[in-house]
């Protein structure tokens, strides 16, 4: 018999095997799912329309029917996906609430031969799960400072020095500015932010210092979950301080790698915070290819909008380090020193 197990202990096990088998429609799938599962569906988005509406207008029986028809010819192959990703012959199974769909696909692996696990109450205990973790305390310390001062470079640094880091702007594949969504890939929807962000957080020691960029709570579409958000602004903040010139150099570099046509719509986002004057300017001069002429009008805007956010923090809560240029090492180990 296939084992159901709670969604700690399905977490737990399926970590040291990433062999999760998610068996609800790629529409579901791809709205959100857990982290490193795999999805191998019982029926198509359309499959499971026709079972559904007849299980409402028909019953039980007939639904049961019209999904053996379709699921009978595709056997095989949910066999043969299965077992290309089971760990030590072992497989975790789960769909929306842990019934019919899981239970179908465990009686079928099982029959097979492999070792099962069903996730007790499916995909819905394991958001339960993701909410419940944003509302949990952590040892936050918030990386501050001003566009341009190569935070999240030092956030990978940190990491690379052993400590424990969240990139935000990572799991939102967004860098947070208008400019942001240049060089990433689409953005996951806000369900797979959370899923991701859950799951970063399970391994999280809280007897460690947990390092995360200041963000303002929206990050391109994606919204911080109010639990986190509320900690990161009531954390100790450490700002660096680097030169004006040394930020608007890191971002010539930065930006100088992506089309003249995306930086100047990224531009036009901002004119009317920049001032239509301000922004004919950083046109003008993106398009005589002066891209740091761009950076400084932008930077101005960006760092009075920094400022003023900082402003409304509570002093006592933010430490100001500063640094002469740009060195990411330097910044990383005097970081870890100031903790």
């Amino acid at each position: 018999m296939p084992n159901p197990i709670d969604i700690q202990k399905f977490l737990q096990q399926s970590s040291n095997t990433k062999s999760i088998i998610d068996v609800r429609t790629p529409k579901e799938f791809e709205q959100g799912h857990i982290p490193g599962a795999v999805n191998i569906p019982l029926f198509s988005n359309e499959e499971r329309v026709v079972v559904g509406t007849l299980y409402k207008q028909q019953g039980k029986q007939p639904a049961i029917l019209k999904g053996l028809e379709f699921v009978g010819p595709k056997m095989t192959d949910i066999i043969s996906k299965a077992q290309a990703i089971a760990k030590d012959n072992t497989i975790f199974v789960h769909c929306w609430r842990g019934g019919m769909r899981s239970g179908s696909v465990a009686w079928l692996l099982e029959l097979y031969g492999i070792k099962i696990f069903i996730l007790k109450g499916g995909y819905k205990a394991f958001r339960r799960y993701v909410l419940d973790s944003f509302a949990k305390q952590y040892n936050i310390l918030v990386l501050g400072g001003k566009t341009g001062s190569a935070k999240t470079l030092v956030l990978e640094k940190l990491s690379e020095l052993n400590e424990q880091v969240i990139n935000l702007e990572k799991l939102t594949a967004h860098k947070g500015s208008a400019f942001g969504a240049l060089g990433e890939n689409k953005q996951p929807s806000q369900e797979q932010f959370e899923n991701e962000l859950a799951s970063a957080l399970q391994s999280i020691n809280n007897e460690k210092v947990l390092w995360v960029e200041d963000e303002s709570r929206l990050i391109g579409n994606k919204v911080i979950p109010e639990g986190l958000w509320a900690q990161m602004r009531l954390a100790k903040t450490i700002c660096l301080n680097v030169p004006f010139e040394a930020r608007v150099e890191y971002l010539t570099e930065e930006y100088g790698k992506f089309p003249k046509e995306e930086l100047k719509i990224a531009v036009q986002k901002i004119t009317k915070r920049l001032g239509h004057q301000q922004a004919k300017n950083a046109l003008m001069a993106l398009e005589e290819n002066d891209l740091k002429t761009t950076c400084r009008i932008c930077l101005s805007y960006y760092d009075k909008s920094y400022q003023h956010g900082m402003d409304k923090r509570d002093k006592t809560s933010i430490k100001q380090i500063d640094f002469d240029t740009l060195n990411i090492d330097l910044i990383a180990n005097q970081l870890i020193k100031h903790m």
